[in-house]
């Protein structure tokens, strides 16, 4: 975990009446998941995706650097705007967002995270059960012989060229990403199936709900008769039949989740 405050410190950004109606749901909850979005990890000093001045694709469309036609066609202009951002992911840290998630499942609250981030923070902060729907940057592969090489010694991969090329065959090496135009992993898929459609409440944290089929969950979860609610901040198109919805700080809701919990 994090070296920063315990989550269940108590959050003065909260709304205990509404803290206390999530708790409430959990207690009453055989099973539940917790979904995550770029929300999550936003206080950790990673941005998102689409926040006016901030988001990652403000000033790039990502079709054109983060698709895989884009990284065969030309691996050294993929690899000049990922290089740096995995160089910047490299050094952070868990928030107390991710702590608390961490704690919850650790106390048995929730059977496990559902997330879309690639930023590995939540293995990092302690979770366990965590299909990471989008894969993830701690390891990057050979596209030619399947060598995997962990983060921290991708970058001796590196040629004059800007491209990464493996050490065992010298063919392309592609991070375990799913980057536009990828199709998800089928076993991430049946993980997340298998967690949503046992959950009586999935709580969706940081995220719009906007990129499918991950914002498909949610549904899912209401069609089997379960209940679903939200922290995050803007809206989603389940504002209307989430049963409660905490609005402010990410790390500060869930830190004061995890203590009303505890």
């Amino acid at each position: 975990m994090s070296a920063g405050a315990s989550a269940g410190e108590g959050s003065a950004g909260s709304d205990p009446a509404r803290v206390a109606e999530l708790a409430e749901l959990v207690r009453g909850a055989g099973s539940t998941v917790v979904l995550t979005g770029a929300g999550v990890s936003v206080p950790s000093g990673i941005p998102d995706f689409r926040s006016p001045g901030t988001g990652m694709w403000e000033n790039v469309n990502p079709f054109e650097v983060a698709h895989i036609d884009a990284f065969h066609r030309d691996s050294e202009r993929f690899w000049s705007f990922y290089r740096p951002r995995f160089h910047m992911l490299g050094d952070k840290q868990p928030n107390p967002a991710h702590v608390a998630i961490a704690e919850l499942e650790a106390a048995g609250h929730i059977d496990g995270v559902i997330t879309q981030n690639i930023d590995r923070l939540h293995r990092m902060a302690g979770s366990r059960e965590i299909v990471e729907m989008h894969g993830s940057i701690a390891t990057s592969s050979c596209l030619s012989c399947g060598s995997r090489y962990e983060l921290e010694a991708v970058d001796a991969l590196f040629a004059d060229d800007g491209v990464a090329y493996c050490a065992e065959c010298g063919g392309r090496v592609k991070p375990d990403v799913v980057l536009f135009g990828e199709m998800l992993d089928m076993g991430a898929i049946e993980r997340a199936e298998r967690l949503t459609l046992g959950a009586d409440l999935m709580i969706c944290v940081g995220s719009s709900l906007e990129v499918y089929p991950v914002a498909g969950l949610p549904q899912a979860v209401l069609g089997n008769g379960g209940q679903v609610a939200l922290v995050t901040q803007g809206e989603t198109p389940f504002d209307d039949v989430a049963m409660v919805k905490l609005d402010g700080d990410v790390a500060e809701e869930m830190r004061a989740l995890a203590g009303a919990l505890s």
